[in-house]
């Protein structure tokens, strides 16, 4: 099930129009698709960190004035580098009938045997690019790590992916490691 963020189109704006509007608790974005046009909106931030805080994944729903809504996936993000606060956001526009390139978050799944004997968990990338129809596209990608020992890693091609789902990422990628502390 998609994420419903209400979402309304802005003018283009100055970078003093984009402060006032983020102070007002808006988040500015833009909207952008193969064989579409491009959309300048703007969000609420409470209600799209709500959704970053669910675990920013799967599709979102963007309810636009006058009943229209658009299907859309998180493509970039981006944040202030010193307070971390939230500047500006890209979806990319979900066609049916067409592949789409995203990135997957990687959800971990079980405590490495490892951690038991003193193995610290890290994660090197906790996303992996993949290709897919829309209704092929996961939410998110499991990853078992149960069996992991100190010095165990895992690779993007460790990865378990339902079929139509083609994976962008090199195959050498490291997720996830455990290490000794």
């Amino acid at each position: 099930m998609a994420a419903c963020i209400h979402t309304v189109r802005r003018p283009q704006l100055n970078s003093s129009g984009l402060r006032n509007l983020r102070q007002e608790g808006r988040l500015p974005g833009v909207v952008f698709g193969k064989n579409a046009d491009n959309e300048i909106v703007h969000i609420s931030t409470k209600q799209f960190e709500k959704w970053l805080k669910q675990g920013a994944s799967g599709f979102i729903e963007l309810k636009m004035e006058g009943d229209r809504s658009l299907t859309v996936l998180l493509e970039d993000l981006q944040r202030n580098p010193v307070t971390g606060a939230l500047v500006h956001v890209d979806f990319q526009l979900v066609q049916t009938g067409e592949i789409i390139r995203t990135k997957l978050g990687v959800k971990l799944v079980g405590n490495p045997i490892g951690t038991k004997s003193g193995g610290v968990v890290q994660i090197q990338d906790p996303f992996v690019e993949v290709e897919a129809l829309p209704k092929d596209l996961p939410s998110t990608v499991e990853l078992d790590i149960s069996t992991m020992e100190i010095g165990d890693t895992r690779f993007v091609k460790d990865l378990v992916l339902p079929s139509g789902v083609t994976v962008i990422s090199g195959d050498n990628e490291l997720l996830v490691s455990v290490s000794k502390p």
